[in-house]
């Protein structure tokens, strides 16, 4: 790979909605960590917030935060080196029930400026100069920071549309299309995204999105979880969080009713409108509920093909879908349904706009599978890394500082 874009000996400050000590994945995690290779990175947590502190009076991760916020714990930690991690020290207030405009954006730029406060603390121990400004999806709590920081280059990262959701769309549908406009530039995990973004700043750029895939592409293919072992080819599978409001129970139950001979198995926890469906009382449906990760790669392995019967909505419609390179990284063939993300995948993937197309697709895709098209899946999937993806943004920093000299 090429270091013509590649950001060296530059200093970053990241912030966004998930803190270092989250107990799921995250993409601005893995970014941190890749630009920590080449780059000093200041990875920084949200600051807590009122209500948090009154309702989390037992919960650990609260606690820590209170003593930081009273001078009895650092703040900022050493994660390993060219990485801190920073937990500010100051409270800000629950603003996000206020129905005002005015009176929220008054008190969200209070909020900002104690935000601000913390962090010029961390800047100016670590000497950070000429610093990198980098936000993921923290339309609110970081909205005034390229004003109160002053950073070389204000970076917006969208990775989830997330006007979709209630809890942003009150205050976020007129502030977070004014950020996207006020950052110097754009990147999104999506081309959805990227065209979002776009409406508001021509500085937009498509990034792609970076995944953890070396568990899967190596996995062991001799192993057949227990609970697999009595069910019969051809298994279509899907491994993932069974959510009423992302997958498409309909597809589902047609798949398994015009099709009795195939077993549908799916992998992961149920919603209540899962729990309630038709489909526990088809014989062919299996549910297997919830498995460590580091087990999935054994369950994809024993599937005969994958699906992602995703319903299109604005949650799921930007959305980048790594469910699928780790279908496609332990070689499997695969339907899912068509969006625009999933363009990326089109020559990968059967792309389905139907119930009835998943039936005819996965016919097709049981009947045509090889060891050649497995392994250009695999080598596909291999691309997908945290090394392009933060390459890619680098390369978007460097196009802007070029042009603005």
């Amino acid at each position: 790979m090429g270091n013509a874009n590649k950001m060296m000996g530059r200093d970053i400050i990241i912030v966004g909605q998930q803190p270092w000590d989250t107990s799921i994945g995250s993409n601005c995690k893995n970014i941190a960590l890749e630009w920590s290779k080449y780059n000093r990175v200041l990875y920084v947590n949200s600051p807590l917030d009122r209500i948090s502190k009154f309702r989390g009076k037992k919960d650990p991760k609260i606690l820590k935060r209170v003593a930081i916020v009273r001078g009895t714990e650092p703040g900022l930690i050493s994660i390993k080196d060219n990485l801190w991690n920073l937990f500010p020290d100051e409270v800000i207030e629950s603003i996000n029930w206020i129905n005002s405009q005015r009176i929220f954006e008054l008190i969200n730029k209070r909020n900002n400026r104690l935000f601000a406060k913390a962090i010029l603390k961390a800047i100016e121990k670590l000497d950070f100069k000429n610093y990198i400004l980098f936000n993921d999806n923290d339309m609110f709590r970081s909205f005034h920071l390229k004003y109160f920081l002053k950073p070389a280059v204000s970076v917006y990262y969208s990775r989830d549309f997330m006007l979709a959701v209630d809890y942003w769309k009150l205050h976020g549908t007129k502030l977070e299309p004014e950020l996207i406009a006020d950052s110097d530039i754009c990147v999104a995990n999506s081309t959805y995204l990227a065209d979002y973004c776009r409406q508001y700043n021509s500085q937009s750029f498509y990034v792609g999105q970076g995944c953890e895939l070396e568990i899967f592409s190596n996995c062991d293919e001799d192993i057949v979880p227990l609970d697999m072992i009595s069910i019969k080819a051809p298994i279509i599978g899907y491994v993932g969080a069974l959510q009423s409001i992302r997958l498409d129970i309909e597809i589902l139950h047609h798949i398994a009713t015009a099709r009795p001979e195939w077993n549908i198995v799916l992998v992961g926890p149920e919603d209540d409108q899962f729990k309630s469906s038709l489909l526990h009382q088809l014989s062919n449906v299996y549910f297997l509920g919830s498995k460590d990760a580091s087990s999935l790669p054994a369950y994809i392995n024993v599937f005969d093909l994958c699906i992602n019967p995703q319903i299109v909505n604005q949650v799921t419609i930007g959305n980048y879908p790594r469910k699928i390179d780790e279908y496609l990284a332990v070689g499997k063939p695969v339907v899912a349904t068509k969006t625009e993300a999933m363009d990326i995948f089109k020559d990968f993937c059967y792309l389905a706009q139907t119930k009835e197309d998943y039936v005819h697709m996965i016919e097709e895709g049981l009947k045509s599978n090889n060891i050649d098209m497995k392994n250009k899946r695999r080598q596909f999937a291999s691309t997908h890394t945290w090394e392009n993806c933060v390459l890619e943004i680098d390369k978007a920093v460097s196009k802007w500082e070029v042009e603005k000299r």
